[in-house]
């Protein structure tokens, strides 16, 4: 099973990171959750915890796979790794539950309808929708091996199609390689960027009249060894001057690489996520229709738990490496072009810099000489693996995995592997397929699956030290590893070697750590309640593209929850006498936008927006939004109190 992630975090001085939500059809809302002070497990062992309770040995760490689709806009707070949390400021125990709910309440309704079905593969390439943003590391692999593709980007989009025993669409999953960083690092709105968008105008075409969220059909649309891909497709520019800064340091010549940033194919990040996130649905669309190659036999899983830290590795006959420590190099904080850094870090960085290795050291110590050695020609920044105040900054236990159906192999990968490094793990693995008798398997990479572990550069791009390899944290060897251990499962599935399960990840209590102010109760403004419209629409609207927008005030007590709406667009039905939502705050041209200030009184409003698209019916409609507000009893007594606000109704008449 595979599930839809959320990505938190942006490529530069904030980690690179997974947030896992819901199935494509269970989308992920903010709302209002109590506070919960228990100690809780991250979620892919909390999730397999709950199924346990509801499943017995159904659902197990071997068959359940929490696989993504990956957004920089995401909601985060749910990692137990210092590096990640410290970034959320602190573990957001709201967030984790919802998340945790979410996943489980998914998997409750796919097992509910359950039913026997039929799988199709189909493969073809989406043209104009990606880049490789680390060429020079790219070129660094053999010539050899770079002669037998044709692009330094895997163009292929892999599909597998499900339909019931009588013919009837299910769904679908599809694999491409492409960073969703559609959204820049400017946006301030939860968005499931460019993969979300191709998901969401599937999922509405195949659900016809249902509302986004809502229907029987799941489009998935995952992630695969995108490490070094950006949608970026005009390439890097230098914000300042727009001079071309495709260069090894992703260097601007005035403001150094703060100004190197990649544009496009768009005129903003709104109408970029479009663009790519329409040519991936319109490949997925025409592979999906066409798809003919059943997928048939048995499906086998195998998982293990490894420590990354401690991996010998056998290159060949007479030469064993180890993998290192986690670490992470200068180039990590440069960023990229898709998400800049800041200072005066660069890209490609092999050096360290005194002041900041000065500054490293008195604050969180200088690494050793053993990890230095591990690392190179890495530069280390942050010495996580040797880090463990208030808890470890990095894991060394992680998830690698397998599932198998038929002859399709789904690598549940733990991290952002590059396009090469991507290639070698495949063809490894099909090889190990070959050798023990089943040949012709089609192997995939799922990427961000189950933990995160920053990227996988092969050998020769590590040596570059642009920011994929800065953030290899397992160091120079760690594709390596990740190949002996993924032949290791192959051969497991093959029935040929025992499969130990390895040593489980610790749990740490993390849930007094927070570094977020705690809200006090709210108020609205003299003469105003809570869901008071401030700023009300106009009564008619005829522009297509009209920005609609409604001020409401409201509270700042909003989290996440599933199955439940912050703002609607209703239209008004003359035969029924009554109000239709026709849109939901999942619809691509709404926006909900919170603009919050801690006042004196505690006061903040929301701003909901609706762009209104070409081809909309005329007629009365209205915008609804709901909220909570914290409420004060007594000294000790403070309860969230529901309410919602509605502006009156406005005509949308035929331009």
């Amino acid at each position: 099973m595979i599930w839809d992630v959320l990505r938190v975090g942006y490529e530069g001085l904030l980690p690179d990171i997974p947030i896992l939500s819901l199935l494509p059809s269970q989308q992920l809302r903010p709302c209002c959750c109590a506070r919960q002070q228990e100690k809780r497990a991250p979620p892919r062992p909390q999730v397999l915890k709950r199924l346990r309770s509801k499943y017995g040995e159904l659902y197990r760490r071997d068959n359940v796979i929490l696989s993504g689709t990956h957004t920089h806009s995401g909601p985060g707070g749910y990692f137990q790794y210092t590096l990640f949390w410290i970034t959320s400021k602190g573990l957001v125990q709201p967030a984790l539950s919802s998340i945790v709910n979410g996943i489980v309440k998914s998997i409750d309704i796919a097992h509910e309808n359950m039913k026997r079905g039929r799988l199709f593969i189909n493969r073809g390439t989406v043209e104009n929708s990606q880049i490789n943003r680390s060429p020079f590391s790219y070129l660094a692999n053999p010539e050899s091996e770079r002669n037998r593709y044709s692009s330094n980007t895997d163009k292929e989009m892999v599909l597998l199609k499900m339909v019931d025993e009588d013919g009837h669409e299910l769904g679908l999953i599809s694999w491409f390689a492409v960073h969703p960083v559609s959204m820049n690092n400017s946006n301030h709105l939860v968005n499931s960027d460019n993969v979300g968008y191709a998901s969401y105008l599937f999922e509405q075409e195949k659900n016809k009249g249902m509302l986004p969220g809502e229907g029987s059909f799941v489009a998935a649309f995952a992630s695969s060894n995108l490490g070094d891909v950006s949608p970026n497709t005009r390439g890097p520019f230098c914000a300042n001057t727009g001079e071309s800064c495709d260069n090894p340091q992703s260097s601007c010549p005035v403001g150094g690489a703060a100004m190197c940033m990649a544009k496009g194919p768009g005129n903003d990040m709104f109408e970029s996520t479009r663009i790519i996130g329409q040519n991936i649905y319109l490949k997925a669309k025409e592979l999906y229709e066409k798809a003919s190659q059943e997928v048939t036999g048995a499906l086998s899983s195998a998982h293990q738990w490894v420590n990354m830290s401690n991996v010998a590795v056998e290159l060949n006959a007479t030469h064993t490496v180890k993998t290192c420590k986690p670490a992470l190099g200068h180039s990590f904080a440069a960023g990229t072009i898709d998400g800049v850094g800041a200072f005066n870090f660069t890209q490609g960085s092999v050096e360290g810099d005194p002041f900041w290795d000065q500054i490293r050291d008195q604050l969180l110590g200088e690494p050793s000489n053993e990890t230095k050695a591990c690392h190179k020609p890495k530069p280390i920044l942050f010495n996580t693996g040797e880090m463990s105040r208030p808890h470890p900054w990095h894991p060394d236990i992680v998830d690698v995995q397998i599932a198998a159906i038929g002859s399709l192999a789904i690598l549940a990968v733990p991290g952002e592997f590059t396009t090469m490094s991507g290639r070698r793990l495949r063809e490894a693995v099909k090889s190990e397929f070959d050798s023990h008798g089943t040949p012709g398997m089609n192997v995939v990479i799922a990427g961000l699956c189950n933990v995160y572990t920053h990227y996988i550069t092969t050998y020769e791009e590590y040596q570059v030290q642009r920011y994929e390899a800065a953030s290899t944290i397992y160091g120079p060897h760690t594709l390596s590893a990740y190949i002996q251990l993924y032949r290791g499962l192959a051969k497991a599935i093959n029935a040929t070697q025992e499969l130990s399960p390895g040593p489980e990840p610790p749990l740490f209590n993390v849930t007094s750590v927070t570094l977020l102010p705690s809200l006090g109760t709210e108020s609205a403004p003299a003469k105003k309640t809570f869901g008071d419209v401030l700023e009300e629409v106009r009564q008619e609207y005829q522009e297509v593209g009209t920005c609609l927008s409604l001020s409401v005030c409201l509270t700042l007590l909003v989290l996440f929850q599933t199955q439940h709406n912050f703002l609607t667009v209703e239209r008004y039905s003359n035969i029924s006498s009554s109000w239709r939502v026709v849109l939901n705050d999942a619809s691509w041209d709404t926006r909900w936008v919170f603009y919050w200030s801690k006042g004196s009184r505690g006061q903040s409003n929301v701003s909901i927006e609706w762009h209104i698209p070409a081809g909309t019916e005329p007629g009365v409609y209205r915008l609804r939004y709901f909220g909570h507000y914290k409420k004060r009893l007594s000294f000790l007594r403070v309860i969230t109190v529901p309410f919602e606000g509605s502006s009156s109704a406005f005509h949308i008449t035929a331009p």
